[in-house]
């Protein structure tokens, strides 16, 4: 369905349907469960369903944006698209590469949808069900190599990366539905579920006829940590004086704590203990580590 954008200083009612002037990644439009007046400038707007968000003394509640045509008997098509999206650092370039496998609606050219166009390409995407097992899905996408262009892309970028294959790639996956297509009488690229963000993990695979790519979430991909620092509980991690310690007094002492009378001289020990004496026993302090931990077994 069409939903106006968001106005400022406007009188809603209860059950008004909004979306944001901004296109959102999070696919949801915002139902007024508060009647009232919105405020001055735009809120803060919620990315997850049932979520509310005070607008002045209106309250906004988010909702699923292709719902209404979801609960229909024949609802329109679900169309998956595809945007390939590379690091200028890994892959030399900021390209974004845009497709869709064609295999919905009967749909046989490139698709439009929020005024970019998605060249039709055989595909295959599987893998992104979530469950509760307590691991993270790991997708794979398979690309046609029938024309070489994907093999020519890896060749690029591994000029800029030796061996990287596309790693690090961010791959997003759109979905929406057929009638809210660029072209339709019912287009709308407000309307479609939420935006899928994935990384590229590995190269699978590459033939003559396709490339197979395993995709992972930011959050499963290898070599990294969350969270990224180290938790130890008795060093401060961050240097001295800077804009993390915060520290910028006249007070100077050594490692071992002593008082001494130059910055020369000045060295912090690193300890809660150090903390404490440069911003007093009771302030609270910026300490950079987790002092904590090391009291759970």
């Amino acid at each position: 369905m069409a939903v106006a954008a968001w106005a400022a200083s406007t009188a809603f009612s209860v059950g008004d349907i909004r979306r944001a002037s901004t296109q959102q990644a999070s696919g949801l439009f915002f139902r007024c469960t508060t009647a009232g007046t919105s405020g001055s400038s735009e809120p803060s707007w919620p990315t997850d369903i049932g979520s509310t968000v005070t607008d002045n003394t209106c309250v906004w509640t988010g909702i699923a944006s292709a719902f209404e045509e979801l609960s229909k008997l024949s609802p329109s098509a679900i169309i998956e698209l595809f945007e390939l999206r590379l690091d200028s650092t890994l892959h030399g370039s900021s390209d974004v590469l845009r497709f869709h496998a064609g295999a919905n609606a009967a749909v046989t050219g490139n698709i439009v949808f929020a005024g970019n166009t998605y060249t039709r390409i055989p595909i295959e995407a599987d893998g992104f069900q979530l469950t509760n097992t307590g691991t993270l899905p790991r997708p794979k996408l398979t690309i046609s190599n029938l024309d070489g262009t994907m093999t020519t892309q890896l060749l690029l970028v591994n000029a800029t990366t030796a061996g990287n294959d596309l790693g690090g790639a961010e791959i997003r996956r759109i979905r929406t539905l057929k009638k809210f297509l660029d072209g339709e009488s019912t287009a709308d690229p407000n309307t479609k579920f939420p935006d899928e963000r994935w990384f590229i993990d590995r190269k699978a695979s590459e033939s003559r006829d396709s490339v197979t790519f395993e995709l992972a979430s930011k959050f499963d991909l290898a070599g990294q940590k969350l969270p990224k620092r180290q938790v130890v509980a008795n060093v401060c991690q961050w240097v001295y004086r800077s804009s993390e310690c915060s520290y910028t007094g006249t007070d100077y002492y050594d490692v071992n704590g002593n008082e001494v009378s130059t910055a020369a001289e000045d060295v912090c020990g690193k300890r809660v203990s150090s903390c404490k004496l440069r911003f007093g026993s009771t302030a609270e302090l910026p300490f950079g580590s987790f002092p904590g931990a090391g009291l759970v077994k």
